[in-house]
């Protein structure tokens, strides 16, 4: 090979060289700015972090996410899913995500958004709705051992004496006594047997396998809050809108923010760092006090990366199931593909930038064309509706979903597909679309009935509250639901 032609071709791999390392920055700018209301990272410390670990895949260099989750509903929605599809990006470049469980502190409650205190949550429902959330995210999150990890933050928080075993219970126990065996049974409410109940179950034992176990005390709690000014906790938005309209404001609502902060030093103890947290512009003010309480323990401070929430299909309030206003990750494809129909025109451009893989340049052009009339809505929502439902359930499944909406609400037919549900004449209505899961709450019936928003054949209104079947039914409920009653 000559020189000339030597010279030549390492010039055409450097520039192939510079054109990936440049693409890759131009990945991770959209990552860290796309649906992002707030990046804070002063001397761009993980930003530079993830673009190494990115250009040298196989560096042992780890770098920790954390998402922080309070499992007070069961289901996860879009709204959630803006978060854990940025997650996903990040595991894809070579980020450990943790997913850490909240059970300690979503029986505090965070009042975020909350105009007054929440209901604690019992913790049988929080183990529920924990499974739940971790039986869904494998839809989006990858949950290999390398990229992903989960845990509760009662691992660290929960203590021996939190223990309450029923005193009633015994424990056998096996003696040996030369060549006699004696069992006795004894009372499992000693100290010791705590201690060695509490080690074992612990998740730094049983699923991460660490040999020295982290947790937090009173007096390191108090030690923390030592470094933490009351008017400090007291600048959060929702504190200060509490004060002036004379509102309740309870000491446990102030720590809330402590404790999250205290999640990341812990996080940080146990996986050997916490470089980014992420959640919601809701989060911002409690992910901030988890870079100070980093910084008071000595630990290099977590990068805060706060994404836009995706307002409700209601176009008011963010999307959440107590509103009603959500598209659940697990619902049905034609379920899901009505419900993103109903969006408001004006939440298209959001739902297209936090919800859907279309690139950048791309999502502002269907902006400018929508702003400028040059595109019809309803075509713009076909298009977002079958990419969402494709994410979620697959190409196939996405285009029979919009075949069915365009038979069912364009050509004003019934679905040949729709939940059935076989009940005992004489069962009222409303129980029947609560026990089905097509409604929420009776409240929801009531309103829905009210409005001619229930429909036999899709057509009669239904007025009658107290309604009982007596005979089989086929149901439209509000813009999107579809149920089929047989009378037994």
């Amino acid at each position: 090979m000559s020189k000339k032609t030597k010279k030549k071709r390492c010039g055409s791999i450097g520039f192939m060289e510079k054109n990936a390392e440049n693409e890759l920055i131009k990945l991770i700018d959209e990552i860290l700015t796309r649906g992002v209301g707030e990046f804070i990272d002063p001397d761009n410390t993980f930003r530079e972090k993830l673009l190494k670990k990115a250009k040298d895949p196989k560096s042992k260099e780890q770098i920790i996410v954390k998402f922080g989750v309070d499992p007070t509903r069961p289901d996860i929605h879009l709204g959630h899913a803006v978060v854990l599809r940025k997650l996903r990006q990040l595991q894809d470049l070579g980020c450990k995500v943790i997913f850490l469980v909240g059970d300690f502190t979503a029986q505090i409650g965070d009042p975020t958004g909350k105009s007054r205190t929440r209901p604690e949550i019992e913790q049988a429902a929080i183990e529920a709705n924990m499974k739940t959330y971790l039986d869904q995210i494998d839809k989006i999150l990858k949950l290999e051992p390398a990229v992903f990890s989960w845990i509760r933050n009662s691992d660290w928080f929960y203590g021996v004496s939190d223990i309450a075993p029923n005193p009633e219970t015994k424990v056998e126990m096996e003696i040996t006594k030369g060549k006699e065996k004696i069992t006795l049974q004894v009372p499992h409410n000693t100290l010791a047997w705590k201690a060695e109940v509490f080690k074992n179950t612990r998740m730094q034992v049983t699923h991460l396998h660490r040999a020295q176990i982290h947790d937090i005390t009173l007096r390191g709690f108090l030690w923390t809050l030592k470094h933490v000014t009351h008017s400090r906790l007291l600048e959060r938005d929702l504190f200060q809108e509490r004060i002036k309209n004379n509102s309740e404001l309870y000491m446990h609502e102030v720590m809330y923010p402590v404790l999250q902060g205290i999640d990341s030093y812990v996080l940080d103890l146990i996986y050997g760092g916490c470089d980014l947290e992420i959640g919601g512009t809701d989060q911002t003010f409690n992910m901030l006090m988890g870079r100070e309480v980093m910084k008071v323990n000595k630990k290099a401070p977590q990068a805060v990366l706060s994404i836009d929430l995706l307002v409700g299909l209601d176009g008011k309030e963010k999307m959440s199931k107590s509103m009603d206003n959500y598209v659940g990750i697990t619902d049905v494809p034609n379920d899901m593909f009505g419900k993103l129909m109903s969006i408001p025109d004006a939440l298209i451009p959001s739902y297209v930038e936090l919800c859907t893989f279309t690139p950048v340049l791309e999502a502002g052009e269907i902006t400018k064309k929508l702003q400028a009339g040059k595109a019809h809505p309803r075509d713009i929502k076909m298009d977002l509706a079958e990419q969402i439902v494709e994410i979620y359930h697959g190409p196939t499944k996405a285009k029979e979903a919009r075949s069915a909406f365009v038979a069912t609400f364009q050509n004003k037919k019934l679905p040949d597909e729709m939940p059935e549900a076989k009940v005992a004449k004489g069962t009222l209505l409303a129980d029947v679309l609560i026990n089905e899961d097509v409604l929420d709450s009776k409240s929801e019936f009531r309103r829905l009935m009210s409005e001619g928003a229930i429909r036999k054949d899709g057509e009669e209104k239904l007025t009658d509250p107290m309604m009982k079947i007596t005979e089989d039914l086929v149901l439209k409920v509000g813009k999107h639901r579809f149920i089929r009653i047989v009378a037994e």
